[in-house]
């Protein structure tokens, strides 16, 4: 009997633990309307520097690193539809820096979570204009998940 006991106190500790953990990711990696409004400015002001054709200092590149960490972390705890501009504009001065590989992750997070949103079209033509192919899912996969749902 004490060992049931004993079984049922740990198991609830440790649910407890995991729930408080799941808790305390989805608080962490929720971004806050001020923060969207933050990153999208520095996007902005970034944007402004490449198009003035200004070098980007240490510091200019560190807020890039920056907002394109809070947004894959965010998308990892839930996609929200206010992150789709700043995937958009992010990927926009990835490409304008060369930096290909990082612009395509931006329009292909875009594609893959955005889809229903009116930036998903751009982010095609940009990966297109990047020389990425995209295929349309083809009929099989469309009924598979029509059916799915």
């Amino acid at each position: 009997m004490k060992k049931i006991i004993v079984w049922i106190v740990v198991s609830f500790l440790v649910l407890a633990a995991i729930s408080l953990d799941v808790s305390a990711a989805k608080k962490a990696g929720k971004i806050s309307k001020e923060e969207v409004q933050q990153m999208s400015d520095d996007i902005d002001n970034l944007t402004k520097k490449i198009y003035g054709r200004a070098l980007l200092s240490p510091q200019d590149n560190e807020v890039l690193i920056g907002i394109k960490i809070k947004l894959d972390n965010s998308m990892l705890v839930a996609t929200a539809s206010e992150l789709a501009p700043l995937y958009y504009k992010a990927g926009n001065v990835y490409k304008l820096r060369g930096m290909n590989t990082e612009a395509i992750e931006c329009y292909q997070t875009i594609l893959e979570n955005f889809s229903d949103t009116a930036l998903a079209p751009k982010a095609r033509a940009a990966l297109e204009s990047l020389g990425v192919t995209i295929e349309a899912p083809s009929a099989t996969e469309e009924s598979e998940t029509d059916e799915g749902i």
